[in-house]
């Protein structure tokens, strides 16, 4: 793709967030799409999983609704998802076979493979914010997982009755 092409894209900002009651236990996710004038929401969950899976769904569902390449800022207060791409974990991991420094397998290598392969569509920042502050977007999409894995904890407090 060359330089002018990629400046033709799209620009669009996405907030995610993830959470999770246990660890492991009933999870949600929420994320947020802006784009010019518009803002679209999504969300979802899982009656067993961790908080970080549900961190690095919500980024892979908000990338997958994009229609075509874009040019992404991708704020998230989930260091574990940032410090990946920033710094480098993800290319380490990748060399040396999906193992740790500690030559132990990478957890959630099927969805950092999904995030690897839409970084190769997408022309990505990924940005760091404070959690539980005075983000409004990221304040949502705490929200909106909260919500999920409540929805998903009712659920499965219903189904032990």
């Amino acid at each position: 793709m060359t330089a002018d092409s990629e400046s033709n894209r799209p620009s669009v900002l996405i907030y995610t967030d993830g959470a999770c009651s246990g660890n492991p236990g009933p999870g949600g996710w929420g994320a947020i799409l802006l784009y010019q004038e518009r803002d679209r929401t999504l969300q979802g969950g899982e009656a067993l999983t961790t908080n970080n899976r549900m961190e690095l769904l919500a980024a892979i569902r908000a990338l997958e609704a994009l229609t075509r390449p874009c040019r992404v800022e991708l704020y998230s207060d989930s260091a574990y998802l940032i410090n990946a791409f920033a710094l480098g974990w993800l290319k380490k991991w990748q060399k040396n076979g999906w193992l740790t420094a500690s030559k132990e397998a990478v957890v959630n290598q099927d969805l950092w493979q999904a995030l690897l392969a839409l970084a190769d569509i997408h022309r990505i920042d990924w940005r760091k914010v404070k959690g539980h502050s005075d983000n409004p977007y990221n304040n949502r999409c705490d929200a909106m997982a909260v919500s999920e894995a409540a929805k998903y904890k009712k659920a499965r407090g219903a189904a032990s009755r």
